[in-house]
């Protein structure tokens, strides 16, 4: 379906300029705080992990310090474990998801398995509940070394400096309404397009990489995550977001290709969460409880195998 309604930055059919940038960026306003909300709970976590201040953003005068979290013993014989969150700041529960599972259940794989969390990739983004960055860039699909959004290139950096292979790389996303009441909209206005709308689905689902498939894996957190809430179904098409359904709630990009953030690893375990906050089915506790159970269910099939 292709919705013409013209978004309130921007002239119909035309891409944005810099007039149209700085018009998108004066509708932003801070609606929560990085530092009080989640840089107090990595700083409560340092005293069991290393704490990394990974990179920093200066987006006109306000800045933010990066952080991960990683093993204080981290034994390069080990296979290693990236856990992001809030690659698209607006997504809460990919935030307060990688925070849990650190604080809760993180400390049963020590000695198993190194562990490195981002869970706050784009804290600008996270404060104003947005897609984008401060420049109207999508760090998820820029994932590359020479990319133009910082949130990802820092990244990028941060895995290249670890010692020994990644096994397992998870992803925490939320699929919410407002993908197709404002971001599905802003995309098509700024690049100049129609917009197409897309049918929110109404569940978890799971991104698989086409070019590196790995079927039981995704497979084994589904079944983990069906313990705590509802999998999204496929649609008439036998689509999630358009894309075809190749297992129980599962679909599949190829990541690299699209320069999305389960691909900078290369690790052979990869999966990109998506949980519907907005369900009347679901709770944001049960959304967050999600996605901890897919890290657990990841890293253990991980471990297993």
């Amino acid at each position: 379906m292709i919705n013409s309604s013209v978004y309130p930055v921007g002239t119909f059919g035309q891409p944005w300029g810099e007039a149209e940038l700085a018009q998108w960026r004066d509708r932003q306003s801070r609606l929560r705080r990085y530092d009080v909300d989640v840089v107090p709970r990595i700083d409560a976590l340092a005293d069991r992990y290393e704490k990394i201040a990974y990179g920093q953003l200066d987006y006109a005068g306000e800045r933010y310090t990066l952080f991960a979290l990683r093993d204080r013993h981290f034994d390069p014989a080990l296979p290693t474990a990236l856990v992001t969150g809030g690659v698209h700041g607006y997504e809460t529960s990919g935030v307060l998801g990688a925070l849990d599972f650190l604080e809760t259940c993180a400390a049963d794989y020590a000695g198993k398995i190194n562990l490195l969390v981002a869970p706050c990739v784009s804290p600008w983004a996270y404060e104003r509940i947005n897609r984008w960055n401060y420049d109207a860039i999508d760090p998820n699909r820029n994932f590359r070394a020479d990319g133009p959004a910082r949130e990802a290139t820092a990244l990028i950096e941060l895995v290249g400096s670890v010692q020994g292979p990644f096994l397992v790389h998870v992803d925490l996303h939320e699929t919410t309404d407002s993908d197709a009441s404002e971001f599905g909209p802003a995309l098509a206005a700024r690049d100049g397009k129609a917009y197409e709308t897309d049918v929110i689905p109404d569940g978890f689902y799971l991104v698989d990489d086409s070019e590196n498939p790995q079927p039981e894996f995704h497979r084994s957190i589904i079944a983990a995550v069906e313990q705590v809430t509802h999998i999204a179904p496929a649609d008439a098409k036998g689509e999630i977001i358009g894309s075809t359904v190749i297992a129980h709630g599962v679909i599949e990009y190829p990541m690299k290709k699209l320069a999305l953030c389960c691909s900078i690893t290369g690790a052979r375990y990869t999966t990109t969460t998506e949980v519907y906050p907005d369900s009347p089915r679901t709770t944001p506790a049960e959304c967050v409880r999600a996605q901890v159970a897919t890290v657990c269910a990841a890293l253990d099939f991980a471990l297993e195998s």
